[in-house]
């Protein structure tokens, strides 16, 4: 199949392109810079120049597309009005629609995020998720939308970061009881879950996808410690303390270590109830700390592989 790939140089857009290539589609993925380009000609993929606001580059990434594979997304707002929630998940959503139904696209799979709703108690994360998954269930084509877990993967920042805590702090925190819920899923799971559904346009819905176990937040830090080979004591820190920092860190941007809206999806969890990585997708999902094991070296700063989906 030719598939379209938006966010084909990210975190999850790479191991994407890299399972439909294996596959034997190919693919095409939108490219914003020159570097990104070579990424994904060093993958086997065509680049198409531009972004989501360029129509022009849209229309030429999804022409003669038999399925597009909508990625992008961002976890903090950047400046300018480009960079917002709203602008980059429902806009660029739409955006991403039109140019699909202009151009004979019939099928999406389309990357949510687990806790997306219109609540408006909700983080502005999570409403534009919900707008974005509003717009592609109206949109008339058959549409797969996958709501992940946290994805565990050695792109994974957070996870780099704990395994460094681990490594050189006497001490690692823990945020409040520790005990909120995650579901970590291996990013080749996600990645092979994605070409499964280019490929079954029968596929029509919502899925979560999670990993294998529920963990509570401590035992997610403890996970990563053993697997970085530098477990240390834990230090349990009121959530009152890290609600302040990270309110004072949220003029940071992307810097900031954690933002008040981040803090917000951690304490409300990850897991998924509605896992549908091996009951509809009949993978079987790698656990939290094997995933850890194939990319966090000896020291938890390993530069370790990707390793294999579908096993």
């Amino acid at each position: 199949m030719r598939v379209a790939v938006t966010g084909a140089t990210g975190f999850v857009g790479r191991h994407v392109v890299d399972q439909l290539s294996r596959r034997g589609h190919t693919v095409r993925g939108l490219a914003r810079t020159a570097r990104g380009a070579r990424l994904l000609a060093a993958r086997g993929a065509d680049a198409v120049p531009g972004e989501l606001a360029d129509s022009t580059a849209l229309h030429t990434l999804l022409r003669g597309a038999d399925a597009a594979v909508h990625l992008v997304g961002i976890i903090v707002e950047s400046g300018g009005s480009g960079g917002t929630f709203a602008a980059v998940h429902a806009d660029g959503t739409r955006r991403v629609l039109e140019a699909a139904r202009d151009t004979g696209v019939r099928r999406m799979v389309h990357m949510s995020a687990v806790g997306a709703r219109p609540d408006p108690s909700a983080t502005p994360y999570h409403r534009t998720k919900w707008q974005a998954e509003e717009f592609v269930r109206s949109s008339g084509l058959r549409a797969a939308i996958f709501r992940p877990s946290l994805i565990n993967g050695p792109e994974n920042a957070p996870v780099r970061t704990l395994a460094r805590a681990h490594r050189w702090s006497p001490v690692v925190p823990v945020f409040g009881d520790g005990r909120f819920p995650t579901q970590p899923v291996w990013i080749e799971d996600v990645a092979l879950a994605f070409a499964l559904a280019v490929e079954r346009p029968d596929l029509v819905g919502t899925f979560e996808l999670g990993g294998p176990d529920v963990l509570t937040f401590e035992e997610f830090v403890r996970a990563i410690g053993r697997a970085s080979g530098h477990p240390r004591p834990l230090i349990h820190v009121p959530l009152g303390v890290v609600r302040l920092a990270a309110r004072l860190s949220n003029p940071l941007g992307r810097a900031a270590p954690i933002t008040s809206d981040q803090l917000r999806m951690l304490v409300e969890g990850t897991a998924t109830p509605g896992n549908a990585i091996e009951s509809v997708f009949g993978i079987k999902p790698l656990s939290f700390e094997d995933g850890l094991r194939r990319f966090l070296g000896k020291g938890g700063l390993g530069k370790g592989g990707r390793g294999k989906g579908g096993r």
